[in-house]
């Protein structure tokens, strides 16, 4: 199994950062507005998000924890099918008002990971660029 890893320091107070990153249904749209063109709840604990590519990805909510602020979340189909796929994203302070995000996916197959850790370096800048620019 493939693991990606990506993290990121944001010159944005946690508790901002984690207001976006917890909001599982519209999350996505305001961490990449352009990247992510649409994300709507399909049903209970399931996101459908459009991206900008063409790219679409049906994801199950695993859980959310407003302590840790982190996020545990699943694709589980769409346009990209992964036999198997484990997500996480977290918001760790970082001193002076910063934040630290950390996203990992586990995915299979592995040919996949070059692919979606690309797509995850993109949606960290546009994350990035969006937060701090609302200060």
């Amino acid at each position: 199994m493939a693991s990606v890893q990506k993290e990121i320091i944001i010159d944005t107070d946690p508790v901002d950062v984690w207001a976006v990153v917890g909001d599982f249904t519209d999350g996505p749209v305001r961490m990449a507005p352009g990247f992510v063109t649409d994300s709507v709840l399909a049903e209970p604990g399931i996101r459908i998000a459009t991206f900008a590519d063409g790219t679409i990805v049906r994801e199950r909510l695993i859980g959310i924890d407003d302590r840790t602020r982190r996020l545990a979340y699943s694709v589980i189909g769409d346009t990209m099918q992964p036999t198997h796929d484990n997500a996480s994203m977290q918001v760790f302070a970082h001193g002076d008002g910063r934040s630290r995000f950390v996203w990992i996916h586990d995915v299979q197959p592995d040919d996949l990971a070059d692919a979606m850790g690309a797509a995850m370096e993109h949606g960290l800048g546009v994350f990035k660029q969006t937060l701090e620019s609302r200060r």
